[in-house]
């Protein structure tokens, strides 16, 4: 027997602290669906992924520091997205006003993931989402 088809699908990039690495990791994220035959949710996925490097970059990488994308698809088609960050303090959904500019990120996690969250880490933390109904396809040569 194959062990290897009873492990889930899984992948994660490193990313310093620069503009670039934002859509980096969504073209990375966007890799790995295509590679694994994902095309369920696949925009939901990429702006969440998108909102998530972005909240890394801007509020939880401290200079010379980086942050790190993480991807699991479970074979019963949930995909996990981790974006961990060694930087201080806790992400919290707040209220925001209509005319700002920004702070709509956690929002967009919470109307677009299926579950979300934040976790501890030593430094920093882990930011997650989980999206169902992302099941791999074989690829079509």
């Amino acid at each position: 027997m194959n062990r290897e088809t009873h492990l889930p699908h899984f992948r994660e990039h490193f990313y310093r602290r620069e503009r670039r690495s934002v859509p980096r990791a969504r073209a990375f994220v966007r890799a790995a669906l295509s590679g694994w035959g994902v095309s369920e949710r696949s925009d939901d996925v990429l702006l969440c992924v998108s909102e998530m490097a972005t909240n890394a970059l801007l509020h939880g990488v401290p200079p010379g520091r980086g942050f790190r994308v993480m991807l699991w698809l479970e074979h019963d088609g949930l995909l996990r997205i981790e974006v961990r960050d060694s930087g201080e303090g806790t992400p919290r959904l707040s209220c925001v006003d209509d005319e700002a500019e920004s702070g709509r990120g956690l929002l967009l996690l919470e109307m677009l993931a299926d579950k979300w969250g934040v976790g501890e880490r030593s430094p920093g933390k882990v930011v997650w989402a989980e999206f169902a109904g992302c099941r791999a396809r074989p690829r079509r040569h």
